[in-house]
């Protein structure tokens, strides 16, 4: 009889997939199969807030400029857009 992973009879699996599934015990657990919980996603908000903050912070035409380009929609824009006129030209 062939052996290997591609020849195993119906509903066996190979070596490695059942160790793959076993716990630091060695016994199957109940987890097997289930992928990683992932972190909630970021608040989109937030992260605008923080690339206006850094903008600020360089304090440069090319900085609020960039930050308009990218957020020109959000609500932050507006005091980019007032620090540009500020700004020497």
């Amino acid at each position: 009889m062939l052996a290997g992973p591609d020849h195993l009879p119906i509903g066996e699996l190979p070596a490695m997939a059942s160790k793959a599934n076993a716990d630091d015990s060695g016994k199957p657990s109940a987890k097997a199969g289930r992928a990683p919980s992932m972190p909630m996603a970021r608040d989109p908000s937030a992260a605008v807030a923080e690339e206006f903050e850094a903008a600020r912070r360089a304090g440069t035409r090319e900085a609020f400029e960039l930050f308009i380009a990218r957020h020109g929609d959000d609500p932050l824009a507006e005091q980019a857009r007032a620090e540009l006129k500020r700004l020497p030209r």
